[in-house]
């Protein structure tokens, strides 16, 4: 049962940590953006001051709050927090820690990926993507897909490429003529720089995600790789592409706009995943500014 008690601070209850950020303000000052939720469907965000990267609480930590005083304090301190210092790592066994998000299994991502390969007929291409498949799996299963925003989590990166290749299967009966390989491996693709752009295991952005940023890693890397598998140029430049446009517009961070009907798709299947997850992990009436509205459950 989650823990509630009264205290100075009102009515204090235990809430797990679902995803953290660490910030540092212009005049040097530590803090931490938490992400906190005590049931399904529930979440609250709010900005912890002078916590320093080496200080919990971090993922998948317990720590005991009254959400009514960090409504109201505009910069929140650990003393602000209540019982914010009782922090603990949760266990199996805490019905909280099913909060946490787990990575798809194997049997989902070989399921998904052998229905969609069942409708290709580029065996060339096809045999890429069996090639990779199996990697990939590994790779994004240990790694988050953001700091915060969307799939912050360990594995997050393998649910998001996991949801767009689902979406696309169940709309191949509905969609125009089109290459479905192009989009199968542009969106195996089109996150693969993330593994570069934070680190795995703070979640923490690199130096990669300033210098160069996932969008070119990914074009970079799967256009040496379709190279050396020997797919024809023209087929390469378009697979590519729709990595280069998946963000959808040049102010979002595509250095293209999606000019194919595998890019316009994978970039829409893109935004799809990101922001119904948003949505999902919101809080009811929570203002959004991702998305730029307040969300309504």
């Amino acid at each position: 049962m989650v823990g509630t008690n009264q205290n100075r601070f009102g009515m204090l209850k235990d809430y797990i940590v679902l995803a953290r950020s660490n910030q540092k303000s212009k005049n040097g000052s530590h803090y931490a953006v938490l992400k906190v939720s005590a049931q399904k469907g529930e979440a609250h965000s709010f900005s912890v001051w002078d916590l320093d990267e080496a200080s919990g609480p971090n993922i998948g930590d317990i720590v005991t709050l009254d959400m009514d005083v960090l409504k109201n304090v505009k910069f929140p301190k650990l003393a602000d927090c209540g019982g914010f210092r009782s922090q603990r790592k949760a266990t199996d066994a805490d019905p909280l820690s099913a909060l946490i998000p787990h990575p798809v299994s194997k049997a989902s991502w070989d399921f998904c990926l052998d229905r969609l390969l069942a409708l290709c007929s580029d065996e060339a291409l096809v045999a890429f993507i069996n090639q990779e498949r199996n990697e990939l799996y590994d790779k994004y299963s240990r790694q988050t897909a953001a700091t915060s925003v969307h799939h912050a989590f360990k594995g997050g990166l393998l649910n998001h490429t996991y949801e767009l290749l689902s979406m696309l299967l169940a709309m191949v009966p509905s969609l125009p003529e089109l290459k479905l390989e192009r989009c199968i491996i542009a969106i195996m693709f089109h996150d693969y720089g993330k593994l570069r752009e934070y680190n795995p295991d703070t979640f923490e952005p690199t130096e990669y995600s300033f210098l160069m940023g996932h969008v070119y890693i990914s074009a970079h890397v799967l256009h040496n790789k379709l190279n050396e598998a020997g797919i024809n140029n023209s087929e390469t430049v378009r697979i590519v592409h729709c990595v280069l446009a998946h963000h959808g517009e040049k102010e979002f961070g595509s250095p293209v706009v999606p000019c194919t009907q595998e890019a316009i798709i994978v970039s829409h299947l893109d935004n799809l995943s990101a922001k119904t997850y948003i949505v999902s992990e919101s809080a009811n009436m929570e203002k959004n500014f991702a998305l730029g509205t307040t969300i309504v459950k």
